[in-house]
């Protein structure tokens, strides 16, 4: 039987041994796990990496030297859900670090492109709470943040 579940695979342009490395560095429950490469027969020079295969946070990746006709956009995002603001600020941190880009909301661009999430535990249930005024408060707090503070949004929906 096939591996349950999905793995993501995704593409860059010669940096797929780099990217997997630091991925593995940035989460728990991470490895690198087979790295394949070219032969004689290609894709690209002998020896050269094609493929990684990591396991980030726990979820399966594949890092794929494809080149540059693909790359990444905002489109596609991963959720980092935390438990607590030293979550946040340690996502946060080390995603937006070597030229990272931070975003509104709680979203990030690392480094190679990849649109990241990084939201508290309890942010859904704040900004969809049945009372409507409270949802309104929390969602315009979260809507004027980048790196999202869980005190005042818990401030914020609160009336405080």
């Amino acid at each position: 039987m096939a591996d349950e579940g999905f793995t993501t695979c995704l593409w860059f342009d010669g940096q797929a041994e780099e990217a997997a490395h630091y991925y593995v560095s940035v989460f728990e429950k991470s490895a690198i796990g087979r790295i394949s490469r070219s032969t004689e027969a290609g894709p690209g020079p002998a020896g050269s990496v094609v493929v990684v295969d990591f396991t980030a946070n726990g979820h399966r990746f594949i890092a794929l030297n494809g080149g540059p006709q693909f790359t990444f956009n905002e489109a596609i995002s991963f959720q980092i859900h935390c438990a607590d603001q030293a979550e946040v600020d340690h996502y946060w941190a080390r995603l937006t670090e070597d030229g990272g880009e931070p975003g509104p909301c709680g979203w990030i661009k690392d480094k190679y492109g990849v649109s990241w999430q990084v939201v508290p535990d309890g942010l859904a249930e704040m900004i969809s709470d049945p009372d409507a005024e409270k949802a309104a408060r929390a969602t315009r707090a979260m809507l004027a943040m980048g790196k999202l503070d869980i005190a005042a949004l818990k401030r914020a929906h609160a009336g405080g």
